[in-house]
């Protein structure tokens, strides 16, 4: 199903379509401030089961991050952030930045790797985060990438339809997606900050 959502002004009948389709334990093609994303319930396994094998990753191996809507929602699954990285996360967010954070008991355990840790993610874009406010938790963060080395990231919504719509409950039309990953930063230690990936955004101290 091919959903259109404007970012403008996110219609609630729409949105709760796909709140829904999540809390059934369906999988979601969605917008970010970024490129489009995978993602489902956090709390459902199945479905980040099904993810799982949809992408080929291993959640072992893989770091998964997840999506959330403020700030004050983030602090839920981590461990107390120190005063540096604190600042560095408010300063940055909402915006185009996974953050590496320390993992608390809240985290499901199919999201933490070894290190006990977590991505984490805010995006600026409406229709994600009012997504994410009525369905009350966290949604999975993984990208759409497509198969043509050129082309990394698959950008237009009717086509990402087109590619998914018999592995996915729902796509989100929220208009034409980029074609760079966020950019990753490991918050770990609060006195050394490491840029793991440099995506779209230019972190600021």
């Amino acid at each position: 199903m091919l959903v259109k959502i404007y970012p403008e002004n996110p219609n609630p009948r729409e949105i709760q379509k796909v709140v829904d389709v999540l809390r059934s334990g369906g999988i979601v093609i969605y917008p970010t401030d970024t490129v489009y994303g995978m993602g489902c319930d956090i709390n459902n396994i199945k479905a980040l089961e099904k993810i799982a094998r949809i992408k080929g990753i291993n959640p072992k191996k893989d770091h998964l991050s997840f999506i959330c809507h403020d700030l004050s929602h983030l602090s839920d699954y981590t461990k107390p952030l120190g005063s540096a990285t604190f600042k560095l996360v408010k300063k940055n967010l909402p915006g185009p930045f996974t953050f590496i954070l320390q993992a608390n008991n809240s985290v499901p355990k199919f999201f933490k790797s070894n290190k006990k840790t977590i991505g984490l993610r805010i995006p600026d874009n409406p229709i994600i985060i009012e997504i994410i406010k009525e369905l009350g938790n966290p949604i999975l963060s993984t990208s759409i990438k497509d198969d043509d080395e050129i082309l990394e990231y698959t950008t237009d919504p009717e086509l990402i339809h087109e590619k998914y719509q018999n592995l996915v409950d729902i796509v989100i039309d929220g208009g034409n997606g980029g074609n760079e990953g966020s950019t990753i930063v490991d918050c770990t230690s609060d006195e050394e900050f490491e840029i793991l990936r440099q995506g779209k955004g230019e972190l600021e101290f």
